[in-house]
């Protein structure tokens, strides 16, 4: 197979997949073909599609589920103007919890609650394993064996990232809004009723934002109040496509 036809069979099944694609994803077309090119004429022809579109609004990303084709960061803002939902908003509560999962899995529940001073609602766990950015990876050798969390390879394509090598510097997780370099950002919320908007930065600056109901949680070990936005949310729906600021491009428009 000529390297132009590959790389043009390797475009086309990037733009109409809702998920990376990997390597081994890719060989896998070929098959049934008398002569399948090998995995190298395969990372040759992602190259040459990665340098073809160099200079253009949409890139060619590696990230940890394989790679894809998105809009760039730069002209994301506009792009998810084609949007009218407004994407989910996440409490702080919720994103200090993933953070600390993120940068001290595997952990547990009570060693989560014991970096952030307060309990951890069931609900905001619970919330992190439906996305898929959590998962239980085994037990703690201790009394009850409580479970250990860690993030997921879809918590990597999320926000960007094709290692967790590749998170930001984080020096002190008992501190994490005040946190060097910025893992969160505070800002006012544009409503001016006080609230605290959080955005949670992956390695290339794309976030989530999220509203802070704190004063709401309880001690450490113990439940949150169960309200509206328990589980971290503090509203439905929304287009995935604009929740990370880091916009897929493919023929089926959902991925995240």
């Amino acid at each position: 197979m000529k390297p132009a036809e590959l790389k043009n069979i390797v475009e086309a099944a990037l733009m109409v997949t809702d998920d990376p694609l990997s390597v081994n994803n890719l060989s896998a077309l070929f098959k049934a073909d008398p002569m399948p090119p090998d995995r190298d004429d395969i990372r040759q022809a992602l190259n040459a599609l990665q340098a073809d579109y160099a200079d253009r609004g949409v890139e060619l990303k590696e990230v940890a589920g394989g790679f894809r084709f998105q809009a760039r960061t730069e002209v994301a803002e506009w792009v998810n103007r084609l949007f009218d939902e407004k994407p989910p908003r996440y409490s702080q509560a919720l994103l200090e919890t993933l953070a600390i999962i993120a940068y001290r899995q595997p952990i547990t529940r009570a060693e989560i609650e014991d970096i952030r001073g307060v309990g951890v609602s069931a609900k905001i766990i619970r919330a992190l394993m439906e996305r898929e950015w959590i998962k239980a990876v085994g037990h703690r050798e201790a009394p009850g064996r409580p479970e250990l969390l860690a993030t997921t390879r879809q918590f990597l394509d999320y926000f960007n990232l094709k290692k967790l090598a590749e998170l930001p510097p984080l020096a002190d997780l008992s501190d994490l809004v005040q946190a060097e370099p910025d893992l969160f950002e505070q800002q006012a919320d544009g409503d001016g009723d006080g609230d605290t908007v959080v955005a949670l930065r992956g390695a290339d600056g794309t976030g989530v934002d999220g509203t802070a109901p704190d004063e709401n949680e309880g001690e450490p070990g113990t439940e949150a109040p169960e309200q509206a936005g328990a589980d971290g949310t503090d509203s439905e729906g929304g287009s995935p496509l604009a929740e990370g600021n880091v916009v897929p491009f493919s023929g089926q428009s959902n991925t995240r």
